[in-house]
């Protein structure tokens, strides 16, 4: 694990989507432990309050709002009710996300492939469009939570690959868009981060796909997947955290547009 940078987000605010999953989760107590308050948004009330409690150690302001990022009526009123609570928000992690089904192209239900462009791409655009509205005046900082399956594209991910791709390519395009309202915009793209619940189930259905590309059994999938990683390890919450604190960081005041891999040491 990385060691932990200093920063100062002491007063300021950060907006968390996806904020009761496990990156969310670790995000917002690294955030917190620096002395920012956090606006947690997620579908999954009861997650979401078990963090909240969590995140009382800091004795930081916590706010929490239940919100489903395919509305964007959903996602305004969330934004409008933070920045009531608030005054503003100086930060946004675009984190909200659903990875969808393993299978090969040929086979890949049209019913979820549509359902992860609903949250991976339409999900980020309202929460993306509804903070470049609010920081147009003060500034700020966003990153999306991409993925290194939009760098590579791999197998049996069709929908998924797909929709980090796209989330790759609007973090671009809107680095240039709102550059002149001091709004920075990155990406961050995890890829093999565990152990937890994803990684799990990852290699399970990796496993069950029965591909050419890895094997039948899930810790032999797992064996395969580390083995392609030049560092022979993955990556952990926390650095995932500690790369999304950079990005909003001072230190990072220069850079936009940036898609920043989490790839366990690649």
């Amino acid at each position: 694990m990385s060691a932990k940078a200093s920063y100062s987000f002491e007063g300021k605010t950060i907006l968390i989507t996806g904020g009761a999953g496990d990156i969310g989760r670790a995000t917002a107590h690294r955030f917190a432990s620096d002395r920012a308050n956090i606006v947690l948004l997620d579908l999954n009330a009861a997650k979401m309050a078990d963090v909240a409690q969590e995140l009382a150690q800091y004795k930081v302001s916590v706010a929490t709002f239940s919100c489903d990022v395919t509305s964007s009526d959903d996602v305004n009123k969330a934004f409008a009710s933070a920045i009531e609570q608030f005054g503003r928000i100086d930060y946004v992690f675009n984190n909200a996300g659903y990875q969808g089904l393993f299978t090969t192209t040929d086979e890949y239900p049209e019913d979820d492939f549509q359902k992860v462009l609903d949250i991976n791409v339409a999900g980020v655009f309202h929460v993306l469009k509804a903070a470049a509205q609010h920081m147009r005046e003060s500034g700020g900082a966003i990153a999306n939570t991409a993925s290194y399956a939009g760098v590579v594209g791999p197998p049996n991910m069709l929908a998924y690959a797909a929709s980090k791709f796209a989330v790759i390519g609007m973090t671009q395009t809107a680095a240039k868009d709102l550059a002149p309202y001091g709004i920075r915009v990155n990406a961050i793209s995890p890829a093999l981060i565990g152990p937890g619940m994803m990684w799990t189930r990852q290699t399970e259905l990796q496993a069950a796909v029965g591909s050419q590309y890895f094997s039948s059994n899930p810790k032999q999938v797992e064996q395969q997947m580390i083995d392609s990683v030049p560092m022979r390890r993955l990556g952990s919450l926390e650095e995932v955290a500690n790369g999304v604190a950079f990005l909003m960081s001072d230190e990072a005041s220069y850079i936009t547009g940036f898609n920043l891999e989490i790839t366990g040491g690649q």
